[in-house]
């Protein structure tokens, strides 16, 4: 037992160095190994830094050549738009050139035709001064028989005046003896006057109030009127135009009728007598029926008896 007890612990003295020396040895390499690691990290350091600087020049570079492509472009853009004006401008000097162009054809076009015109207009000159040289001719031979004419003209109308005056003088008569036969037959009816060229009844007279249907009394009168027209009426020669004018007049009061205005009422009252005068066998050529309404009055009073007197229908002889 002490003996294998030696020999182990020789044995284990022994293999002690070997444990070592492998030891140093792994020791040795794993020192190797990280001398040759931080060298190659220093190796590396070195080159990447290199690098780094390279990589930040070539960025600089980059930077201008950047700037220089950014300045390149905006004048590559100014350059454009100076082209693109320039070629506006040219645009709208051509189009200058053309409308003056067109603006040069059309007044040589113009020119060309005011000259024919002006040659045109020389020959009508040409012409219409031979026609005033042939109209003076002429007239110079008809002056004799103008003033021949003017003297028949004037001589004319000398007679047409004449004989306008007869007719008037011949109305004037036929007036007053119609007149005057009205006053001798109505001389004695109240109401009925005879005020200048006018044979006047009042309305009262011919019409109840506010009506345009003759009375019995008013229809009595107009028949006898009538009457007396046709005598003198036969009398008249065809050639004396003559119209005998019914004039119906209202007063200024308001209408309370059926009539809507004074207007209709002294038209309506007018009428009325011409009707019965045609059916008394008067020729309607030679009758008119107007209406005055009241701004005919013959009395501006407010009075009634200004007021009556306003409300009439007058008669007129008188010619066409």
């Amino acid at each position: 037992m002490a003996r294998r007890s030696r020999r182990s612990i020789r044995s284990e003295l022994n293999a002690w160095p070997g444990y070592v020396d492998a030891l140093s040895t792994l020791l040795m390499v794993i020192i190797f190994v990280l001398l040759v690691f931080v060298l190659g990290q220093a190796f590396l350091s070195v080159a990447l830094n290199k690098r780094q600087q390279a990589l930040d020049q070539l960025e600089r570079e980059v930077a201008k050549l950047g700037q220089m492509l950014s300045l390149e472009k905006s004048h590559t853009t100014s350059l454009q738009g100076e082209v693109a004006s320039l070629h506006k401008a040219h645009d709208a000097d051509m189009a200058t050139a053309t409308s003056l162009t067109a603006q040069l054809n059309q007044q040589t076009s113009e020119r060309d035709s005011a000259q024919a015109r002006a040659t045109a207009l020389d020959d009508q000159v040409a012409q219409l001064r031979a026609q005033l040289a042939a109209v003076s001719t002429a007239l110079e031979v008809t002056e004799d028989e103008v003033h021949d004419r003017d003297q028949k003209i004037s001589s004319l109308g000398m007679q047409l005046n004449v004989a306008l005056a007869k007719k008037v003088e011949q109305l004037q008569q036929y007036r007053s003896e119609f007149f005057g036969r009205l006053r001798s037959v109505m001389q004695d009816h109240k109401g009925v006057q005879i005020v200048g060229d006018r044979f006047v009844f009042q309305s009262e007279v011919l019409f109840p109030v506010g009506s345009a249907e003759l009375s019995p009394e008013g229809e009595a009168e107009i028949k006898v009127l009538a009457r007396t027209l046709r005598q003198v009426a036969a009398q008249i020669p065809p050639d004396v135009p003559w119209i005998l004018r019914v004039d119906g007049h209202a007063d200024r009061q308001p209408i309370h009728t059926a009539f809507p205005s004074n207007w209709e009422l002294s038209s309506a009252r007018a009428i009325t007598v011409v009707k019965l005068l045609i059916a008394e066998g008067i020729d309607p050529h030679h009758l008119a029926a107007t209406g005055f309404s009241d701004y005919q009055p013959l009395d501006h009073g407010t009075s009634p008896e200004a007021l009556a007197r306003n409300r009439r229908i007058e008669f007129r002889l008188t010619d066409r």
